[in-house]
């Protein structure tokens, strides 16, 4: 699974951008999708997570493995 830094690098190129982050937490909002919240730890995102996020977002795996 990926990193934290590499959801948020995907993330941004599709139009998130940072608003805030509280705690280990960061918020990311969009112009025409819903706002996101993803935790921001060492090491992996769990699987679960990671495509909880993903589906949240409107993407699939398929799109985040092109990059």
């Amino acid at each position: 699974m990926p990193k934290a830094a590499e959801l948020l690098r995907f993330l941004q190129r599709q139009g998130y951008r940072k608003v805030r982050q509280t705690g280990f937490h960061l918020i990311l909002e969009h112009s025409e999708r819903p706002m996101l919240v993803v935790p921001v730890h060492r090491g992996d995102v769990p699987k679960g997570l990671f495509l909880k996020i993903l589906k949240d977002a409107g993407f699939t795996l398929s799109e985040f493995r092109r990059k």
